[in-house]
């Protein structure tokens, strides 16, 4: 056994079940925490036309929403990478589904900010795929993890290519009240499926034949983690580009239905257009999962910020239609979440497992001020000119601007002698 330098690591309980099972389980939390959340735009106009408050309001809850789920993403990551994800997720479905169910009464403006923004938020930090992920980086060995993180990505794809259009039917029949409760009973569910991922670490799993063992390596303080973190140039770029990612996602999500509806279409087209998003980002968070291992990550990642500038000037310079909708559904649903795989995969290459859910975690918290940035600005760009084409082409811009810093990217891990072994 060696000696390690340093505070002492957190005591970890090797858990008996295969990967296998543990994937699972992480894909089933995956499907049910992102389905509700991913599905909240098609409570705007309902909610809308029942409170006495305008779009700015809603749109700056989901902004608060976004903005917490990133401030809570780096400590739920540093409890997780201290204690395990079961309890902490655990601890934010029981939130989720509270902030769920208050919906209903969050009548008066401040109320709403409160309960659909900040809270609802930090529910989101504490049970959403970051942890997940950090799951897999923990127990799966290095070849294995990219492809991992893509079908674990891609279960939240299939929540939302489930939930958005089971929402949007619901509300129609039976009003988004019930809606919201049968959700928030539905949230509640992944309690017990948290609770069998374990409540302390992970172990990491056992090499596999022929794989080289890495030898043991001097304990890094947290401080120091992420002080190395912060003056890696690799890291910062990687950051830096997740803003946009959060910035298109966030609008999309929120205002897509919307803009389908002032565009002259019928709300089912909307709704079943972002279902597709759901439904064939399946294809392309696996997909780029499967690539992350055989390719530079940095290049797919370019590769998936520019297609998304090509695609949305298509889709902004074409007519609307129904059929132009769809197609923008399922080219957008391609590069939905792809930059997630990569994007965890080059902070594994560069820090290990150690701290990843943290490290993760920060770049997360970009991820979701890009996503505060889209909502205020589609909101008050609404309110103002009446349509989100400004919205449009800022995301257009930021896609370009992410393919490019994505380049320089170094795909290899930190100089560093306390580095965590992967």
């Amino acid at each position: 056994m060696s000696t390690q330098t340093g505070p002492a690591a957190p005591p970890a309980l090797v858990t008996r079940m295969s990967p296998e099972l543990i994937i699972a389980l992480g894909c089933l939390v995956a499907i049910i925490t992102f389905g509700p959340r991913a599905a909240i735009g098609q409570f705007q106009l309902p909610v809308l036309g029942d409170f006495e408050f305008g779009v700015q309001t809603f749109s700056t809850a989901m902004a608060l929403q976004y903005l917490f789920w990133g401030i809570g993403a780096p400590f739920a990551g540093a409890i997780a990478d201290r204690y395990g994800t079961g309890r902490v997720i655990a601890f934010g479905a029981i939130f989720y589904a509270a902030a769920l169910a208050l919906m209903l009464v969050s009548r008066a403006p401040g109320t709403f900010l409160l309960t659909q923004g900040i809270m609802f938020g930090l529910a989101l930090s504490a049970c959403s795929f970051n942890l997940i992920i950090g799951a897999f980086q923990k127990t799966l060995p290095p070849a294995r993890r990219p492809f991992a993180f893509g079908v674990g990505t891609a279960a939240g794809s299939f929540g939302q290519f489930l939930f958005t259009p089971l929402a949007g039917g619901m509300i129609e029949v039976i009003g988004w009240q019930q809606t919201a409760l049968l959700f928030a009973a539905i949230v509640l569910t992944v309690i017990p499926l948290a609770l069998a991922l374990g409540g302390h670490s992970i172990a990491p799993a056992p090499a596999t034949p022929g794989q080289h063992k890495v030898p043991d390596a001097p304990q890094q303080s947290f401080r120091e983690a992420l002080g190395e973190a912060f003056r890696h140039k690799s890291y910062i770029l990687l950051v830096l580009g997740f803003f946009t990612c959060g910035f298109q996602l966030a609008f999309v999500t929120i205002h897509f239905q919307r803009y389908v509806v002032e565009s002259g279409l019928p709300a089912s087209v909307g709704y079943w257009a972002f279902a597709l998003v759901g439904i064939f980002n399946i294809v392309g968070s696996m997909g780029s999962g499967w690539l992350a291992g055989k390719m530079p990550k940095r290049w797919i990642l370019s590769f998936i910020y520019f297609s998304r500038a090509l695609v949305t000037v298509i889709f902004i310079m074409l007519p609307p239609s129904a059929w132009s909708t769809y197609l923008f559904g399922i080219l957008t649903g391609l590069l939905w979440l792809s930059t997630v795989p990569p994007t965890s995969g080059l902070i594994g290459v560069m820090f290990g497992s150690r701290y990843f859910a943290t490290l993760y975690g920060l770049a997360f918290l970009n991820h979701q001020i890009g996503g505060f940035c889209g909502l205020m600005l589609a909101g008050y760009l609404r309110d103002v000119t009446g349509s989100y084409m400004i919205v449009w082409w800022l995301s257009i811009g930021f896609g370009i601007f992410s393919a490019l810093v994505n380049l320089p990217i170094e795909e290899k891990p930190v100089a560093s002698a306390k580095a965590a072994p992967a």
